[in-house]
């Protein structure tokens, strides 16, 4: 087999954000179904992406459910976020205080249909609005979660 970033690539959409990219990986579909190749470390380092992921996470929401905005004021955490069921509004916003755009947001659909992924880097608040009936969401974090320092972004 070849290297991944031949066989599977990824388009990358830059937003007004800097860093915050939306990713739209390769889907390969036929008669029985698809695949895609939701993460790759070596692919994701050449699409500017060199974080180490620690923990998966999974959420199921029902539909307007809105989650977040969270982020984690000691140990900030990137998020890759994609959407395996259903459809959601997802939004992050800049609270890096040295950031051009701070306090700017960006918002993405991901749903199952439409395959995209946002990843978000350390330093944003991230929430989602459930657009579905239900909404399965995964998403990888680069560091581990933290109860004590993780307030909603509306607490400050």
């Amino acid at each position: 087999m070849g290297s991944p970033t031949l066989w599977a690539p990824m388009k990358v959409k830059e937003t007004s954000l800097a860093g915050l990219l939306v990713l739209e990986p390769k889907v390969f579909a036929d008669a029985r179904g698809f695949f895609l190749e939701g993460y790759n470390e070596k692919l994701m380092a050449e699409l500017g992406i060199p974080n180490r992921f620690v923990q998966d996470n999974q959420s199921y929401s029902l539909r307007h459910v809105v989650r977040g905005l969270h982020y984690q004021i000691s140990h900030p955490q990137g998020k890759l976020v994609r959407v395996v069921m259903g459809e959601i509004l997802d939004v992050a916003v800049d609270l890096r205080r040295s950031s051009a755009t701070f306090g700017k947001w960006h918002g993405a659909v991901l749903s199952g249909e439409n395959h995209l992924m946002l990843w978000i880097p350390p330093g944003f608040a991230h929430g989602f609005h459930v657009l579905s009936d239900g909404a399965h969401v995964l998403y990888k974090t680069t560091d581990f979660y933290d109860p004590q320092p993780s307030l909603p972004a509306s607490a400050h």
